[in-house]
């Protein structure tokens, strides 16, 4: 019998390992396709608003000054993709040094909740962060992994017009490290959103807009810089959606392995010892 437990725990194991690669796949493979798509938007919609003056079709000089507005906050989300990228390229090359500190998660889920909790406030959303039951230290860069997770919480909210971001974590002494798990009520279904060129034959105002509304980076590429970030650390990222039982809703758990600081990293330890 306990040969059959085993068996079924490992098929488990097994099937969630699988069920993780392949959420993880969806946003790691076609990123440069992505990308294209991701600056395909804001310089169609520039293209777009400036040819609509060049061809004379503003009303008058407050009409010309808003499409002009709206051509520069184009540009503006086009260079912030631009800079994202720069970014992971720099890291993913060794570019960027990282500073490893040790870290305590208590801590840093302080942090976490005080740069998120009015984001989630003015949207009605319940931030519901659960430290651990004892003390628990990271060797990371702090910069580097609040921004990562910062922007794992701040994703979730984006999409969320109400519920409960859950945030706990576990202990993994296998393999060192800690899992950082984050639950949100939503799916995160990468690659729907796809916009078709603006056709410049048939430009109007309120079709620039629609390309320009939206100024924030993607869901996906989000998380891809995330990925790239805790990689870098020795971490990483996982995804899992699933539908609880009696619940209509689907939950994407993201979990994050962050590396734990070793025992003799840890000041107030060594002295013990």
């Amino acid at each position: 019998m306990e040969e059959i437990e085993a068996l079924r725990k490992e098929l488990a194991d097994t099937r969630l390992a699988y069920q993780m690669a392949v959420e993880l796949c969806k946003f790691k493979t076609g990123f440069l396709g992505k990308i294209s798509h991701e600056l395909r938007s804001p310089l169609s919609s520039l293209m777009g608003l400036h040819q609509l003056i060049l061809s004379n079709l503003c009303e008058n000089p407050t009409e010309e000054r808003e499409f002009i507005v709206e051509a520069y906050n184009s540009a503006q989300k086009l260079m912030r993709i631009l800079d994202e990228i720069v970014i992971i390229s720099k890291i993913e090359s060794g570019k960027i040094s990282l500073e490893y500190q040790v870290l305590c998660l208590t801590k840093i889920l302080d942090k976490l909740e005080q740069s998120t909790h009015l984001q989630a406030k003015n949207k009605t959303l319940i931030l519901k962060i659960i430290p651990p039951s004892s003390e628990i230290y990271l060797m990371a860069d702090e910069r580097r992994l609040l921004q990562a997770i910062t922007t794992i919480v701040e994703t979730g909210i984006s999409l969320l017009d109400k519920g409960t971001i859950e945030i706990l974590t576990q202990v993994n002494g296998s393999n060192d490290l800690v899992q950082l798990i984050i639950d949100i009520p939503c799916s995160l279904d990468f690659g729907e959103q796809e916009q078709p060129l603006l056709d410049l034959d048939q430009l109007t105002l309120e079709s620039c807009r629609s390309l320009s509304q939206n100024l924030d980076l993607s869901s996906e590429l989000k998380l891809h810089f995330c990925q790239t970030l805790l990689e870098s650390m020795g971490g990483q990222i996982n995804l899992i959606n699933f539908c609880p039982k009696n619940q209509a809703q689907e939950i994407t758990r993201v979990l994050v392995l962050i590396p734990l600081a070793s025992a003799q990293n840890i000041p107030h330890l060594e002295t013990k010892d």
